[in-house]
């Protein structure tokens, strides 16, 4: 999964294997990325803060503290 803060794009990779994909858009904002045997190896959604909620989905920054005594 990658997040551009900037462009407010989400993309979530289904399948890591090296592939040719072909771009089907199934709406204004997303973009299914085809690959072999017509399954689906990518998604791509813009505008993702509006349509996802980002904090269910992307890491959480934490802070490890160390044990007292």
């Amino acid at each position: 999964m990658f997040y551009d803060s900037k462009s407010d794009l989400l993309y979530l990779r289904l399948d890591n294997r090296k592939q040719q994909v072909i771009n089907q858009r199934l709406s204004e904002d997303i973009v299914l990325d085809i690959g072999e045997d017509n399954k689906i190896v990518g998604i791509e959604i813009m505008d993702a803060s509006l349509k996802v909620n980002l904090e269910n989905i992307l890491p959480v920054k934490h802070e490890v503290v160390p044990k007292a005594g």
